[in-house]
């Protein structure tokens, strides 16, 4: 037991000493250093984002829309079916709170039952007010021709009296005529009257109905067969039971077409510029690692946004799906790797050869037992390797690390100026 323990220790001992020989920068000669050589062959570029799947079509369950008419502005979701049911068309979906309109309801047929009562209290007055001034007519008809005969016996008397007696029938044609004037008016202006309380129970009839149609709604049923896919508010978290929808946004949730999906990304102001339409893409499920698809990139926005807990702008980036699969499923995350460029039989080495004095790029290479400064040629680089257009060949061995003898080093520079390419 004592020997195993013994052996143990001992082995511990060499790992702990060669770790510190091999984090030491190679001071104790190049047999400490770590070579590479130039590997030729595929180059890629490409941008991993994490996404979440979505259907690119949806049909929207929307709450009232009648909400703003009937000015209700914000409705609390009481009740919600569990995301992902299937439903059939005209299922039910989601029920929100009915009190406020209910009392709006309520009310408009309070307001009806005194509409209805002044329309018919307006109705009578008009009749009454129209049968008087026709008993007024007829009695005046009738005092008119009590004059007139009175006239026509005048022409025996004298020429005052005659005079009287004509003064007085003009008198009566007049206020006849008068008559006849005033009850066309007011004839007019009893059915003008009728017509402005008609028109406010019309109105208020109107109301009600709105209020009651309205309330219906309040019941939210799916427009189509589907599966149910919560809305979400404009901080990104899902509408459930107590949230609120507005008038201006009744989207409580969606029914997607899962036959057409796409990734919805969100890519930093640094590598945006490498992002086109266009670009394939390799996406991989989260839920499912093993299993990969393919895709283009269809959209990115012009405008950055600022997402939460992020402290930095980024750019949404939308990504289709080109395989069709049952088990996709909105909401999914997926890892997005977006091809940027692609070179063909070109020389890569690892980025922790490259160091850099001032705007000239070099690598320390092995040249027949001594070390080599070499000033190199860059052209595109991914996360952890770049292309080498010029300075080193496919034998070369390349230091990983920093040489231990910096003073005395061979340095070999290229006969035209470095130029970094850059991905546009």
């Amino acid at each position: 037991m004592k020997l195993r323990i013994f052996a143990f220790s001992s082995v511990i001992v060499v790992l702990l000493i060669a770790s510190l020989w091999f984090f030491s920068g190679g001071k104790a000669g190049d047999n400490a250093n770590i070579f590479v050589n130039p590997k030729k062959g595929e180059f890629i570029v490409v941008v991993t984002t994490t996404g979440e799947l979505q259907a690119k079509n949806s049909i929207q369950v929307m709450g009232p829309a009648k909400a703003r008419a009937a000015y209700i502005w914000q409705m609390k979701i009481t009740s919600l079916v569990p995301e992902g049911t299937v439903v059939k068309k005209g299922d039910f979906v989601a029920e929100l709170d009915k009190s406020e309109i209910t009392d709006k309801f309520k009310e408009s047929q309070l307001n009806g039952q005194k509409l209805d009562a002044q329309y018919l209290q307006t109705t009578l007055d008009s009749t009454l007010t129209l049968a008087q001034a026709r008993d007024e007519l007829v009695n005046l008809r009738y005092a008119r021709e009590e004059k007139h005969i009175l006239f026509e016996q005048s022409m025996y008397e004298a020429p005052a009296m005659r005079r009287q007696a004509e003064i007085d029938y003009e008198r009566s044609q007049r206020n006849y005529d008068q008559a006849r004037k005033n009850y066309v008016t007011k004839k007019k202006q009893a059915i003008a009257k009728i017509q402005a309380v008609d028109a406010d129970l019309m109105k208020g009839r109107q109301q009600s109905e709105l209020y009651q149609n309205t309330m219906m709604e309040f019941t939210i049923k799916a427009p189509a067969d589907g599966m149910v896919i919560y809305a979400r508010e404009w901080n990104g978290k899902k509408k459930v039971v107590g949230s609120t929808i507005n008038a201006w946004e009744p989207t409580v949730a969606t029914l997607p077409d899962l036959r057409e999906m796409e990734s919805i990304t969100y890519v930093n102001e640094v590598d945006i510029q490498k992002i086109a339409v266009g670009q394939k893409t390799k996406l991989k499920l989260d839920a499912n690692p093993g299993k990969s698809l393919s895709g283009v990139v269809t959209a990115v926005a012009n405008i950055g946004e600022q997402r939460p807990n992020s402290d930095s702008k980024v750019f949404e980036v939308r990504i289709r799906v080109n395989e069709s699969d049952s088990t996709l499923r909105p909401a999914m995350t997926t890892s997005n790797e977006i091809l940027v460029a692609k070179r063909d039989s070109v020389f890569s080495i690892p980025l922790e050869c490259l160091h850099a004095e001032g705007t000239t790029t070099f690598v320390y290479k092995r040249d027949e037992g001594t070390t080599v400064k070499q000033q190199v040629k860059l052209g595109l680089m991914n996360e952890n390797e770049t292309i080498v257009l010029e300075g080193v060949s496919e034998k070369d061995q390349l230091y990983l690390s920093i040489p231990a003898d910096l003073e005395n080093l061979k340095v070999a520079v290229l006969t035209s100026s470095p130029d970094v390419q850059t991905i546009k």
